[in-house]
């Protein structure tokens, strides 16, 4: 990833709230033959002891969970928001646009588990993301006995200890201030990733023109 000072992340704990907050990661590795593998996941952070750890479940009859049970060794990546900037939009427009985007890459070893710790995973992670709803038919413990005899043999759990962590949030810190006031103006007026990558800038306003 690109490292300049100005867009680099480095504080552990803003890195692991952008995780939480876009949990949905890229992990890629390389299977025997040298070939590069990769999928989509969302993930938990979990600390214990001074060390991170980034926790998930995957299909077992797949390319990249044959792959990653031979060579453990991945890259991960998570994206936020991220869109185009017009230099039209600033107070100097006589120099390129841009493209801000924010993305966090963990280096780790990952290793699988089954039996009684993946169905402690499902349970956490469904009730998680069903806000916490303990009625919700969805999470583990509410789905039918024959549905989880039929799925859990078919997936794995995984745990990725993080041996490295960096992130770039590309947000325009290095504009005037009026420009970007200017372009959080024109990210708000659209969709989508645009609008959220307005939201981020502009969270973060006073600490870069503090």
């Amino acid at each position: 990833m690109y490292s300049i000072p100005t867009y680099k992340i480095e504080r552990e704990e803003e890195l692991s709230q952008f995780i939480e907050q876009y949990p949905l990661a890229f992990i890629t590795g390389l299977d025997e033959n040298g070939n590069f593998v990769g999928t989509h996941i969302p993930l938990v952070v979990e600390n214990r002891k001074n060390e991170m750890f980034l926790v998930g479940h995957m299909m077992k009859q797949t390319d990249h969970y044959l792959a990653l049970m031979k060579s453990n060794t991945v890259l991960v990546v998570f994206n936020g928001p991220n869109g185009y900037v017009s230099a039209s939009w600033g107070t100097n427009k006589s120099k390129g646009s841009t493209w801000n985007y924010m993305t966090v890459h963990v280096n780790g070893s990952i290793s699988f588990f089954e039996g009684d710790k993946l169905i402690d995973l499902m349970r956490a992670f469904t009730l998680e993301h069903e806000d916490g709803n303990s009625d919700s038919p969805t999470i583990y413990d509410n789905l039918p006995e024959n549905y989880k005899q039929r799925l859990m043999p078919h997936i794995a759990g995984f745990e990725i200890k993080v041996e490295k962590m960096e992130g770039v949030f590309k947000l325009s810190q290095d504009v005037d201030e009026e420009t970007f006031s200017k372009i959080i103006k024109q990210l708000e007026q659209k969709e989508g990733f645009d609008k959220l990558l307005g939201e981020e800038m502009k969270k973060r306003k006073d600490k870069f023109f503090s």
